[in-house]
């Protein structure tokens, strides 16, 4: 996976480490402070968008810092953040949440406290994008149904806070119809390499046109796959209790079903996310470079199979 560059800075660094700005007048466009960087943010996958369960926003970080780097990736891992120092961010977006659930301590004696002081003790920022990234318009479904050249695409279930076109999930129409097998190899080919591969349940040979995707866990959705009849459903961590009951609710062998990575299904939103920043900042007269995470996050190291067709 080769990061994606955005923009040029003008940048340098104080004795200790710490980023200075050159003056906009004397060397080209200022960098924005933090804060207007989360403005741009929120213009982008407004956190209204976000599902009730989920922690979206500002994790560390100081509104009133300058900000000449960003990097996107999909998890605020140890070696994500390490990434990001290294390179010099000021800021760290990922898709996932680092604190999702409840804590009673940042110590760097746990992982999550060690991530915690590395952000703060470098001067990384840390912003989340998750389910306001899902649903907004753009957004990591968005991106996928795109790179599958679906047309006609409309959320599976609209967004409460949003527009009609914002919502978890998307369905749309192949230009023309395929047989399962070849559309899953679409599936794998667009996906970046991870070690589970793709995984499908359905007739290889079965036509299929209309397309529901979900990208991360999307097993919540089978209602609204079904009643936009849609012929296969492409999502993430697919558990053995939801695919077999919706195997035995299925109607002519549909919806099949393609399983895929949870990281590499939202990994391709990153590239899309890190543009469409980009633009955003520059149209205010920003200038900031953005990079994007070269980490695979995906769990898994390797996987053994019994082979054959």
């Amino acid at each position: 996976m080769e990061p994606a560059d955005i923009g040029v800075t003008h940048a340098d660094k104080h004795d200790d480490g710490t980023h200075f700005v050159e003056d906009a007048a004397a060397d080209g466009p200022a960098a924005p402070t933090l804060g207007q960087v989360l403005l741009a943010a929120e213009e982008l996958w407004p956190e209204s968008l976000a599902e009730n369960w989920d922690e979206v926003g500002l994790v560390a970080g100081h509104p009133s810092a300058p900000v000449t780097k960003v990097m996107f990736a999909v998890d605020p891992t140890l070696t994500v953040i390490e990434e990001a120092v290294e390179w010099g961010a000021e800021l760290l977006i990922t898709h996932h949440p680092l604190l999702l659930k409840g804590v009673t301590s940042v110590a760097a004696t746990t992982a999550k406290g060690q991530a915690i002081h590395r952000l703060i003790e470098s001067g990384t920022a840390l912003l989340t994008v998750h389910t306001n990234g899902d649903s907004a318009v753009g957004g990591v479904s968005d991106v996928l149904a795109d790179a599958l050249g679906l047309e006609g695409v409309a959320p599976l279930t609209v967004a409460a806070n949003g527009l009609p076109e914002e919502g978890i999930g998307r369905v749309g129409d192949l230009a023309d119809v395929m047989s399962l097998g070849d559309f899953a190899a679409r599936v794998f080919g667009i996906l970046p390499s991870v070690a589970g591969g793709v995984r499908v349940s359905g007739d290889r040979d079965g036509l299929v046109r209309r397309i529901a995707v979900c990208g991360g866990a999307g097993d919540s959705l089978f209602s609204e796959v079904r009643a936009n009849n849609a012929d296969v459903y492409v999502t993430a961590d697919l558990r053995h209790h939801p695919v077999s009951e919706a195997r035995e609710a299925a109607v002519n062998g549909r919806p099949y079903l393609i399983d895929v990575s949870h990281f590499a299904s939202e990994w391709l939103w990153l590239p899309a996310a890190a543009s469409a920043l980009g633009n955003v900042l520059a149209d205010q007269g920003h200038d900031v470079e953005i990079q994007v995470s070269t980490t695979n996050s995906d769990p898994w190291d390797f996987i053994l199979t019994p082979g054959g067709d």
